[in-house]
This record gives C-alpha cells, structure tokens and sequence, in this order.
C-alpha cells in the first residue's frame, strides 16, 4: 500500500467524530471512514481541505512510499 495517513489521529485531537469531520470537509462520514481504513485516496482538494481543518500539512497527514521495483 504506497498511500498511508494519519487522518484518524490528526482527527482525535481536534475531538471530532468522522460524522463531523466530514461536515467539516464537505463529504460523508463514510468518505472519511474509508479515507482512514485507506480504501479510498481523496483527490487533491479534498487532502488539501483535510490538512487546513487539521492546521498542518498535506504531507503530516498523508505518507506516499515508493514501491520497490527492483525486487520483481
């Protein structure tokens, strides 16, 4: 799984629940339960959205890792 997040935490310092999250965000609270689980990557504008809720950056919340092509 190259996309991983830390939305989950980031959200339980603001004391919010994935309902009002998703308020906040504009989507469903099912939008950001699979955004948790990491069955669903948000676009751009919806990561870029998430980050200002949580007062930092895209990158604290969402963490990309290169897959390893030399061991194919």
């Amino acid at each position: 799984m190259p996309l991983t997040n830390r939305l989950k935490e980031y959200r339980a310092q603001l004391g919010v629940n994935q309902q009002q999250m998703g308020a906040l965000a504009g989507v469903s609270r099912q939008t950001i339960s699979q955004i948790e689980r990491g069955d669903y990557s948000p676009s751009v504008t919806l990561a870029l959205k998430l980050a200002r809720i949580c007062r930092c950056r895209v990158e604290d919340i969402f963490i990309y890792y290169e897959e390893d092509k030399t061991h194919e």
